[in-house]
């Protein structure tokens, strides 16, 4: 059906007043508003279900969220046919997220389902702890990430603690679809199956997290601004740092209480600068060492440090996990069955950091899913170190199946501890692995095309690229084009291609003659198009950092100037 037969088939169904007011107003209205709330049905992506609020088949209501609740709850009766279901759910701070996590719960009660139910919010990383904790098939989150207040989403974890991959997400996809009818949802919830939870988790949860520090510094002085964006964390971070012996913590109050309209930033987002302004404003006033913030679900951490010269600096995702890689694998004694790792779009740091220590490596799609469905793979005869990718995501050990900014926190600040009362800074130590690597210097072009002539525009640039192979990118001589969706690299001097060992993916990859990485990847959960970028050089010591590193941004700018983006 078109979004016009979409829209008059849902007022043929059993929907609330509100709901059928809204549909109509839509139906006579302008057509694009229309069109972009029912041209299509909302889709698992690398992250789960995401979307605008609002009515629509591609809006996240309550009866988007009742139909894929359904098809879930159908899908895990034909998976655990012989077994008592049990499904963990918890929320952010956005708006309504609250009252979306009770629907999903009445939905799976009414199917039958045990509903373990956090009572107010909670960080993502924690409902992955707590599928595992309490033996459940599936969890939930409610959250739209680091997406702008309009947003709110749908993520669905399977009993390992990870999210969804294939063959369970199209699976459950294929369930979703299978249902033609808005009242095929059972929302007759079930209270005896619903089962509210909060500190038990909590403390297994810190428990847990605090097992997994690898050195525990002898002096605890390091001076820490922390702000949680309105968001999630703020339940459990402190708490976190104050049983590590952290003392001196600097709270940003105005962003301190969960919001789901995050009212003193324009995103909510810890990789955008804006968004910490007020953690460094708090910073330079405390003279404190380092800042953390955290996105509304707590799973990505944004991180300034002070270089050499005393001034706060932001590392970028990339930064951040290569220190943490080094600091987890040079602190620990490894026995030979370890492994790390990072996705395609991130920086090849992290190889070379973990061949340094004799530590073996794994490259995998973009998401943490994925990062997570080897650990499953190799479970029981590897060790999972850590892992981590460019969007400011890492993940440490194996008790959380998804990125982690708590625990990441606690340990990058560890990680800043040690240097401090090492008497130098966490950038020196980062220049240390540069001088020793090779100077990385990446960055992200991301562009926004909404709707359904976005999504066409977007589809448009992939298949262009794909049929017209640029000869060169700001003047670097490309040599080889990784298709991830065909499977297949190939030598453009020579013609030859040869498999790639991955899942089919929308991700194309170009190889320069200089050794950089340029990768273009629509999103999989917003209306975006990435772009991502990673140069290299080899560490000049008469320069400074800084300076090498804005060269290395100059080439990258010709690179943004070469494809028109």
């Amino acid at each position: 059906m078109n979004a016009r037969e979409k829209a008059n088939d849902w007022l043929k169904q059993e929907i609330d007043p509100q709901t059928k007011a809204e549909v109509e107003a839509l139906l006579n209205g302008p057509e694009s508003e229309l069109e972009d709330a029912f041209y299509k049905d909302l889709e698992f992506g690398t992250g789960g279900m995401r979307g605008i609020m609002g009515t629509g088949s591609n809006r996240i209501n309550k009866y988007t969220l009742g139909k894929a609740t359904q098809g879930l709850a159908n899908y895990l009766a034909k998976s655990f046919p012989d077994s008592s279901l049990k499904v963990a759910i918890a929320h952010d701070s956005r708006n309504n997220s609250k009252a979306f996590a009770r629907l999903v719960a009445e939905v799976l009660s009414a199917n039958g389902v045990e509903v373990f139910l956090f009572s107010d919010l909670r960080p993502t990383p924690e409902l992955s702890f707590a599928v595992r904790h309490f033996q459940c098939q599936s969890g939930i989150v409610i959250t739209a990430s680091h997406n702008p207040s309009e947003y709110n989403g749908y993520k669905v974890y399977w009993n390992d603690g990870a999210q969804i991959v294939a063959p369970h997400d199209k699976s459950i996809v294929n369930e979703v679809n299978a249902i033609s009818s808005l009242s095929e949802v059972n929302y007759a919830g079930n209270d005896d199956l619903i089962r509210m939870v909060d500190e038990e988790v909590d403390e297994a949860f810190l428990s847990a997290s605090l097992a997994q520090r690898v050195s525990v510094p002898d002096h605890k002085d390091l001076s820490i601004v922390f702000t949680s964006l309105h968001g999630t964390s703020i339940t459990l971070m402190p708490e976190l740092l104050k049983r590590a012996g952290y003392t001196n913590v600097h709270i940003v109050k105005e962003q301190e209480e969960p919001n789901g309209n995050f009212p003193t930033v324009d995103s909510p987002n810890p990789e955008e600068r804006a968004a910490l302004k007020m953690a460094l404003e708090l910073a330079e006033e405390v003279q404190a060492d380092v800042v953390i913030g955290t996105d509304p679900d707590s799973d990505r951490l944004g991180v300034a440090v002070r270089n050499e010269e005393g001034e706060m600096v932001l590392l970028n995702g990339n930064q951040c996990g290569a220190l943490l890689t080094d600091y987890l694998l040079g602190e620990r004694t490894l026995k030979g069955n370890e492994f790390i790792a990072y996705t395609i779009v991130s920086s090849e740091l992290f190889g070379d950091i973990a061949k340094a220590y004799g530590c073996e490596y794994e490259i995998c799609l973009t998401g943490f899913k994925h990062i997570a469905s080897l650990i499953r793979e190799n479970e029981g005869q590897k060790t999972f170190v850590g892992g981590g990718e460019e969007s400011y995501g890492f993940m440490i050990g194996d008790f959380v199946r998804d990125k982690d900014a708590l625990t990441s926190s606690l340990l990058f600040c560890d990680l800043a501890q040690q240097s401090k009362s090492m008497g130098e800074s966490v950038t020196k130590r980062m220049d240390r692995l540069f001088a020793q690597h090779g100077l990385y210097q990446e960055h992200l072009v991301s562009l926004t095309k909404k709707g359904k002539s976005g999504s066409e525009e977007i589809a448009n640039m992939m298949t262009s690229f794909r049929d017209n192979t640029p000869e060169s990118i700001g003047g670097e001589k490309v040599v080889k084009l990784a298709d991830i969706q065909a499977g297949t690299m190939k030598d453009l001097a020579t013609g030859a291609s040869t498999a790639i060992d991955l899942p089919s993916s929308n991700v194309l990859q170009f190889f320069t003659e200089k050794g950089s990485k340029i990768s273009a990847r629509p999103s999989g959960t917003e209306p975006k198009i990435k772009f991502y970028f990673s140069v290299k050089e080899k560490r000049n010591a008469d320069m400074s950092m800084e300076e090498q590193q804005k060269i290395l941004d100059q080439r990258i700018e010709a690179m943004i100037k070469d494809l028109n983006i």
